[in-house]
């Protein structure tokens, strides 16, 4: 599981922390939602469950691997893969399959399994027709299908999310929310940071967050009656 005990983040440069003494535990294979105000943390949070920042005061634990142990980081990164706002700030391959292969060639996997992890994580988001194809000339909805299946080359256990249907149109926030229902029916954890109130429905768990603290926890019913 992912455990957070009593974090507490503050920035760089600033006074008032961003996070304050949260603590949480997500279990593999559940579906877990955060919202809130804008500002509230919610981005923080996300960053600290796969290590790209680190606790000021606190821990934060992955299967059993504490984040501040910089040893565990490419390990922990691998488990809970990280999908951003903007995919074009995640997409770094000429190509969608050198996308791909990206994060398994950075594991020095050999050829032939980065070849099977890109031909799998592709045909699992429905893009494997664009293999070729220019990155950048994708849809909006195909682009966060490229980062997902990044993310899906490195056998992940948890997804993290932050706001995955931004900016993209009906059809593609569809196509977008049935591959995460999919995936998590298949046993992959997903933390979702959204704004948008019909993607929370039918989570396992919706966290609501304001100013720096989680001040709900619960199914979506649960959570939502206290705010």
């Amino acid at each position: 599981m992912i455990k957070v005990e009593h974090l507490t983040h503050i920035y760089d440069g600033t006074d008032s922390p961003m996070l304050k003494t949260i603590s949480l535990e997500v279990e593999e294979g559940e579906y877990v939602a955060i919202i809130g105000p804008i500002g509230c943390g919610k981005t923080t949070l996300l960053k600290h469950l796969n290590a790209l920042i680190v606790p000021t005061e606190g821990n934060v634990w992955v299967d059993g691997m504490n984040t501040r142990n910089t040893s565990a980081a490419g390990e922990i990164r691998r488990r809970v893969g990280m999908i951003f706002q903007n995919p074009d700030n995640q997409i770094v391959g000429m190509t969608v399959e050198e996308d791909v292969a990206f994060g398994p060639g950075n594991l020095r996997l050999p050829p032939r399994e980065i070849r099977q992890r890109v031909t799998e994580a592709l045909e699992t988001v429905g893009m494997a027709k664009y293999a070729q194809r220019h990155p950048h000339t994708l849809s909006g909805g195909q682009k966060r299908l490229v980062t997902i299946a990044d993310v899906l080359a490195m056998s992940p256990r948890y997804i993290a999310l932050d706001e995955p249907t931004s900016s993209l149109d009906p059809a593609g926030r569809e196509m977008v929310l049935t591959l995460l229902r999919r995936l998590n029916s298949q046993g992959i954890a997903m933390i979702h940071v959204t704004h948008n109130m019909d993607e929370i429905t039918d989570v396992d768990r919706l966290i609501v967050m304001k100013d720096g603290m989680i001040v709900q926890s619960g199914t979506p019913e649960e959570a939502l009656s206290g705010v």
